[in-house]
């Protein structure tokens, strides 16, 4: 008889894969598992966002335990109170247990998102920046012609991809930050670097761009950052010999 995976278990796995408890994170990501649900855990899913209808689909799919990048507790524009009761609420009805694993998926060399955006561009990542916390959360990769890179960040994000091109058209390095790049691109001169691929930017980065001599590519905040949620559910099913699914929003910001 198959013994029962406990959703401890599986937050246990997690939490020393990504070296949740060695790394300090925005206020509002409470990595780890922030709701433990009464199930045993049969089947796995992955999603970017926590959220009622995001719960809702999962327990419909037959998920016992939810992955998410960003979990329950990032302050929300709508009236705060209300919101939080309204996901508790979904959350609890739904029977998961939800694990949230924000900057822990950003900066793995192996599942994070920036190393996975890279592998799947076929780049070779050669060195880390972006510090927080004394974290390197970015990556540099070699550089590759500014049309091939063109033509695969179209084929990798054919619904989000944006290109703005006042940079090198054979770039010497090309830096990798999913979700908010804005942090990335005072760093961009120090670097010795003039692109970056990204998940969004600011109206105002477009002239600066210009005036700074860069390449950017913002292909979407959800779009690069599906990669580590994944990365982690696809582990988690190999350890525990259990089914996993990716639970996808069509959020095209």
């Amino acid at each position: 008889m198959k013994t029962k995976v406990t959703a401890a278990q599986v937050a246990r796995f997690c939490d020393l894969l990504t070296n949740r408890k060695n790394i300090a994170d925005f206020e509002g990501s409470r990595n780890g598992l922030q709701h433990k649900g009464a199930r045993p855990v049969r089947k796995v899913g992955a999603a970017v966002d926590a959220g009622a209808q995001v719960f809702a689909e999962a327990a419909r799919r037959g998920v016992d335990f939810l992955i998410v990048h960003h979990g329950m507790y990032w302050r929300p524009v709508s009236p705060e109170r209300a919101v939080r009761a309204l996901r508790k609420a979904a959350l609890k009805k739904s029977g998961l247990s939800l694990y949230s694993s924000h900057l822990p998926l950003d900066a793995h060399p192996a599942i994070g998102n920036n190393a996975l955006i890279a592998q799947d561009l076929g780049l070779k990542v050669v060195d880390w920046f972006v510090d927080y916390e004394g974290l390197p959360i970015a990556c540099i990769c070699q550089g590759i012609s500014r049309a091939t890179l063109r033509q695969r960040l179209k084929a990798s994000y054919p619904q989000t991809y944006k290109g703005i091109e006042f940079g090198s058209a054979k770039p010497k390095k090309i830096a990798i930050l999913s979700g908010s790049g804005r942090s990335a691109l005072e760093h961009l001169k120090a670097e010795g670097c003039d692109t970056l691929i990204t998940g969004e930017l600011r109206e105002e980065h477009f002239n600066e761009a210009h005036e700074q001599g860069w390449n950017l590519y913002p292909c979407g905040h959800y779009a690069t950052e599906t990669w580590g949620v994944k990365a982690l559910a696809t582990a988690v099913a190999a350890e525990f010999g259990v089914k996993w699914e990716f639970i996808p929003t069509g959020n095209p910001l």
